[in-house]
């Protein structure tokens, strides 16, 4: 990630080079950057004043490179990401986890195991058995989860019971 920030923030191609320029008065700097050999994978400007030309912004594309634009109090203004080819077989998979049963099991596996840490964070670190405990019977009935939407449901009960103990921590 490269973050820029300043007044008259510049970023345009310059002799197939990506050049960016920012800074504040006397405190300005210039970064050239080839296709090759930078590693970047996200531009971060932070700045209402500044501008980006349309080869600025292809050369990030073809780099597989993220620009984001924030304001100056962090606010998103702008935010894309790179483009990639469409996987069909990856589709495919998508689409035949929802009939085969895949994509219940993932779900089952990737919130029993947030709730797992949940309960261990409430136990150990909040002292609240009683929350952990209703964390732990919610986890516990996902085995019998038989739809998605039960998943989801009995995730909603867990993070009631989760987010009450932090409520409950700064009053």
């Amino acid at each position: 990630m490269l973050a820029i920030h300043g007044f008259g923030v510049r970023v345009r191609m310059q002799s197939g080079h990506l050049e960016i320029e920012d800074g504040v008065g006397n405190e300005r700097r210039t970064i050239r950057l080839a296709r090759v050999n930078h590693n970047l994978r996200r531009l971060v400007c932070i700045s209402d004043d500044d501008f980006v030309t349309l080869s600025a912004l292809k050369w990030l594309s073809d780099i597989g490179a993220s620009p984001v634009m924030l304001d100056r109090i962090g606010k998103v203004v702008f935010v894309t990401g790179p483009t990639a080819p469409s996987d069909a077989r990856l589709r495919l998979a998508q689409a035949r986890a929802l009939r085969n049963g895949t994509a219940l099991a993932i779900s089952k596996e990737l919130v029993s195991a947030k709730l797992r840490r949940q309960e261990t964070l409430v136990r150990d670190k909040l002292k609240n058995s009683a929350a952990a405990d209703a964390i732990t019977g919610f986890r516990v009935r996902l085995d019998n989860a038989d739809n998605l939407d039960s998943v989801r449901t009995l995730e909603a009960h867990a993070a009631i019971a989760y987010w009450n103990v932090w409520r409950a921590t700064f009053r």
